[in-house]
């Protein structure tokens, strides 16, 4: 087999046009352990507390304890994917849902995402999950109620719309 120098070069030179780098940048952490919805990774010097972290399988998780060598998250989805070893990166972003009218009577996610099968919701506004409740005196009154559809909530519990309330019941009594 004769090798032409010329040949070589030429295709180098092809090589080296046509060649596609794709570089990300970003800061990329290894996960040490993971268990019960924990899980603990090193390398991610500049993690936010609450950030979201995303897993090589799309699998999120979000940044709760941050510590000199390692950050403690948990997950917002199934960790049996995940073992040690696997990359983590971080997306800058502070996990946070979508807020407003087009969530009423949609079933949702911890993450606002739909899970009603009836498309995407088309937030105006997104806020974090964490945030500092404002004051009783700049709050608007709850003065509008929310029907639940059932009678015996709506008759003894009256819910406002825009309140919290928890209902709990035994098992299999509706």
């Amino acid at each position: 087999m004769d090798l032409r120098p010329d040949e070589i070069t030429g295709l180098i030179k092809d090589r080296i046009k046509n060649y596609n780098a794709k570089i990300q940048l970003g800061d990329v952490g290894t996960v040490v352990t993971v268990g019960d919805g924990i899980v603990r990774i090193h390398g991610l010097e500049n993690c936010m507390l609450n950030e979201l972290l995303e897993f090589e399988n799309g699998i999120q998780c979000m940044a709760l304890n941050l510590e000199q060598e390692f950050v403690g998250a948990v997950m917002l989805g199934s960790d049996s994917g995940i073992k040690e070893g696997d990359s983590v990166k971080r997306t800058g972003n502070i996990v946070s849902v979508p807020v407003g009218e087009e969530l009423l009577g949609r079933v949702v996610n911890s993450l606002g995402e739909p899970l009603d099968g009836k498309g995407d919701i088309l937030a105006k506004e997104k806020r974090p999950i964490e945030k500092i409740a404002s004051g009783i005196i700049t709050r608007e009154p709850v003065n509008v109620p929310l029907q639940t559809g059932i009678k015996a909530i709506d008759s003894m519990i009256p819910i406002g719309r825009g309140q919290r309330e928890l209902i709990i019941g035994d098992r299999q009594t509706g």
